[in-house]
């Protein structure tokens, strides 16, 4: 008994000493690409001159997060500091939030000067130094100078206040909403952290399918609590707001905004939220859209509703963020062009703190649209850009999509005008608006690892560079990326950023080649559905946009069909117009086809459709034996997580694939060509698919 009273003791000591001497937490993401450390032989020599918190983070980061020796010692300062007038700093045109790096001689010993206009802009500094070394580069001789060329740099967190995140697939919210205020969870912290480290500004803390009740005393004060969390990082908070709320809240009995009494119920909540939250930074609104109540309700505009919302901020510096997602069964014609319909005679009426907020493409973020028509329609407005960082129609948290190339695809569109590009519009360079901004709906929840996985977060950081600077390329962007998650190992870094740039097309191929859109499963959007035909509404069906018939495919958008293309300016629309210089990746966005079409390839519209099927999943394939030849130099967890969702990215490129082909050849009765393999099941297998608990559905 003795002797097993000592093994147990002589065990238990040894279990502890290797508890000690291993990492309590693995790899798992949580750092996201802010990995770095410095370690006690390349902890930087870093001194700040003044004191505001944001100063002391900028200071902090620096000390812990410069993974490499820095030749010269490290100053944190004010550009306006009196012991840098000496050096003439060129700083004009930073603006609050621009940064400048570089080797400066102060107080006669050469220095790594950290400095902007601001306290943010220092703190931007700070970690754009980190990213460059972070990549690969020496510290010591950076010359770095940056300003963002977006004002407002927001995240739209569609997330619920009972836990749930619309459309997220990433767990539940970040936002406790029950143990707030009293309790703030140290990873609020980290979030805003991460949103800094790659220059977002702002945060919309719930849902725009809003409840009346994140307007009452009990929420603002968590809302609060937030704020001051993220306020040292030079983040402000927004609230989406009900339009009905007068009525749930105030007891009034309409929210017409046109009624002295709704203007003046809005203005005393204004009052209400800035005396708790006295940098607040206004309300985003989506409004006669899906259901939700607006103006419209009661004959007026959205012109009129923006307007009063604005009214009542503007006092405190406030915005109004309005929606032109204007998705409801007013216009049958063709849903693509209900926003332009209701916005473009409204250009020049919006108060000047309002900006409209309009997606990326008049649908609803497919995995390819044409850029929407709005952009370059409406000069005399402020248009903030509305992307979804999320995966909702790109294979949701699971399959590997970065979505850099479509941002950029976006940006750089030319909207007809002139030279104007559609980055042009958002950043303000074309009509010189005071206000701007860009919006990402938010691909974070309470997972360790924030995204659902580890390719997810390129997005987050892809965003949030592309919001400071929409000109910055997909590919750049990505390996930065690479290079802080992974490592400044070209072996890795190089296969990594090669699987990114390929994949967002990839699912392109596999879900809808050739402008193709929406043929996806009701509801929760999972997997395909291109012949659901039975909802109420026509718009709610696949079959509405595909219109596949026996003659042919594609939804004619020209002056035979609905028109759309002339929302477009005349060189675009003109370009649209003809499916011989309408680009073959939108070629069926705009026309009705025959499948015997034939391509600038020379193959028939059907054989190349097939072929960008297969394409998909061999794109798929072929990354995941590329990612399966990376296992030695990633670290177990993420390694193993990322083969694992390759794999069911596969299988469900195979699954789209199939019970696509599978439906189109029910509609054209034509055969596969050579070499392309018949769908593993009949159609009738595929349609008797159910997923009624798919994650990120509104239930």
């Amino acid at each position: 008994m003795k002797a097993m009273r000592t093994l147990v003791r002589t065990s238990a000591i040894a279990l502890a000493a290797s508890l000690l001497a291993t990492p309590a937490l693995a790899e798992d993401g949580y750092d996201l690409w802010l990995r770095a450390r410095a370690s006690a032989s390349t902890q930087p020599v870093v001194s700040r001159l003044g004191d505001t918190p944001t100063l002391r983070l900028a200071e902090a980061e620096l000390r812990r997060d410069l993974p490499v020796a820095a030749t010269l010692p490290i100053v944190v300062a004010l550009a306006g500091d009196a012991s840098l007038a000496s050096l003439r700093l060129p700083v004009g045109e930073l603006g609050d939030e621009g940064y400048l790096v570089r080797p400066v001689t102060l107080g006669g010993r050469q220095t790594l000067l950290v400095t902007g206009n601001t306290d943010r802009g220092v703190l931007y500094g700070a970690f754009a130094l980190i990213r460059h070394a972070s990549s690969g580069n020496q510290p010591g001789a950076a010359n770095l100078r940056s300003a963002p060329k977006v004002k407002l740099r927001l995240l739209n967190h569609w997330d619920n206040l009972d836990g749930p995140v619309e459309r997220g697939y990433a767990g539940e919210s970040l936002w406790d909403w029950w143990t707030l205020p009293d309790y703030r969870d140290p990873r609020y912290t980290d979030y805003a952290r991460a949103n800094a480290s790659i220059g977002i500004n702002g945060t919309v803390l719930n849902n725009v399918n809003a409840k009346a009740d994140s307007l009452t005393a009990p929420y603002i004060a968590k809302a609060a609590a937030l704020a001051d969390t993220f306020r040292p990082w030079g983040i402000r908070v927004y609230l989406s707001a009900r339009f009905s709320a007068p009525i749930e809240l105030g007891g009034l009995k309409t929210a017409d905004p046109r009624d002295p009494a709704v203007a003046a119920w809005w203005k005393a909540k204004a009052d209400e939220i800035y005396r708790t939250i006295p940098d607040f930074g206004g309300f985003l609104v989506k409004a006669n859209s899906e259901g939700q109540p607006g103006p419209r309700d009661y004959g007026a505009s959205h012109g009129d509703g923006a307007n009063m919302l604005a009214a009542a901020v503007k006092p405190h510096g406030g915005i109004v963020m309005w929606r032109a997602f204007v998705y409801a069964d007013t216009d049958p014609d063709d849903r693509a062009k209900q926003a332009y319909t209701e916005f473009k005679p409204l250009d020049g009426t919006f108060a000047d703190n309002v900006m409209v907020q309009v997606k990326n493409g008049a649908i609803d973020f497919q995995p390819r649209e044409p850029f929407h028509p709005l952009f370059g329609a409406m000069p005399k407005t402020p248009l903030m850009m509305e992307f979804q960082i999320t995966k909702e129609y790109l294979g949701q948290a699971t399959h590997l999509a970065y979505l850099g190339p479509l941002f950029t695809e976006v940006l750089e569109a030319k909207t007809g005008r002139g030279k104007e590009t559609v980055a042009s519009v958002v950043d303000g360079e074309s009509e010189r608006h005071r206000l701007t901004g860009m919006a990402g709906v938010a691909n974070i929840g309470n997972d360790r690892d924030w995204t659902g996985g580890t390719f997810n977060q390129a997005n987050w950081y892809a965003f949030g560079r592309l919001a400071w600077d929409p000109l910055l390329d997909a590919a750049g962007i990505a390996r930065e990326w690479a290079q802080q998650t992974f490592g400044t190992d070209p072996r890795i870094v190089g296969p990594v950023v090669d699987m990114m740039m390929r994949s967002r097309e990839a699912v392109v191929d596999y879900t809808g080649p050739f402008g193709l859109a929406h043929l996806m499963a009701t509801g929760h959007h999972y997997g395909p559905g291109p012949w659901v035909s039975e909802l109420q509404r026509p718009e709610w069906n696949p079959v509405y946009y595909h219109r596949a018939d026996k003659q042919g495919i594609g939804f004619d958008r020209t002056r035979t069909g609905s028109n759309a293309v002339a929302q477009y300016a005349p060189t675009v629309a003109k370009l649209y117009a003809n499916p011989r210089t309408t680009p073959e990746a939108e070629l069926l966005w705009f026309h009705h086809l025959p499948w015997n079409y034939r391509l600038k390839n020379g193959e028939t519209l059907w054989d190349g459709m097939v072929h960008h099927y297969d394409r998909g999943v061999s794109t798929v394939t072929a990354m995941r034996r590329e990612w399966d030849g990376l296992r030695p130099m990633v670290d177990a967890e993420r390694w193993e997580k990322t083969a694992t969702f390759l794999a069911i990215q596969e299988r469900e490129a195979r699954w789209w694939r199939d019970a696509s082909l599978a439906y189109w050849q029910s509609v054209n009765g034509l055969p596969l060509p050579a070499g392309s393999a018949a769908p593993e099941h009949d159609l009738a297998w595929y349609k008797a698919q159910q997923f009624p608990l798919a994650p990120g559905n509104p239930h």
